[in-house]
């Protein structure tokens, strides 16, 4: 967690849950503790759609690949295709 994010305990943003959500939206990320260890984050959907989304296409992904320039050569096998029991 950032230096930034609040802290609560279970009980107290059970208690205070709007206000977590208030400052998840204004503030960012609200970290949430059970038993004094670190259990959820609540975040605004902005952000976790942000953090979530597709960024591109698999081609994109391929196309900045390094490896066309690795100079990295893979062989196909030459044989029949296998055989598979269904």
């Amino acid at each position: 967690m950032s230096r930034d994010t609040a802290v609560w305990s279970v009980a107290e943003a059970k208690a205070r849950f709007s206000e977590v959500i208030d400052r998840a939206l204004k503030q960012g990320p609200q970290a949430i503790t059970r038993n004094g260890r670190p259990a959820v984050v609540v975040i605004s959907s902005e952000e976790w759609r942000r953090k979530t989304g597709r960024k591109g296409t698999l081609a994109d992904f391929f196309a900045a690949s390094p490896l066309p320039k690795s100079g990295l050569e893979i062989e196909r096998p030459r044989g029949a295709a296998r055989e598979v029991e269904l």
